[in-house]
């Protein structure tokens, strides 16, 4: 059985290179409001980034600061 763990990043920053590649910039969310989704997050990531280079064009499009995105990391194996 394979494991999975959750994060909720939010897009802060979307950099536009021009030749087709831009660098997304997304940080963990944080909320001070104790019934919000985004302070459970944070309980349990309470800071964090992730930082890639995107060539995708749907990738590209989806990825649009100021929105937050479900992140689910499980390993790759070797």
């Amino acid at each position: 059985m394979s494991k999975t763990v959750r994060a909720k990043f939010k897009v802060d920053e979307v950099t536009d290179y021009g030749y087709g590649a831009k660098r997304v910039k997304l940080s963990a969310v944080y909320s001070h409001d104790r019934n919000s989704e985004d302070n459970q997050f944070s309980q349990a990531t309470p800071s964090g980034s992730i930082e890639m280079m995107v060539t995708n064009p749907d990738a590209l499009e989806f990825l649009q600061p100021g929105k937050s995105y479900y992140v689910d990391f499980s390993e790759a194996g070797n």
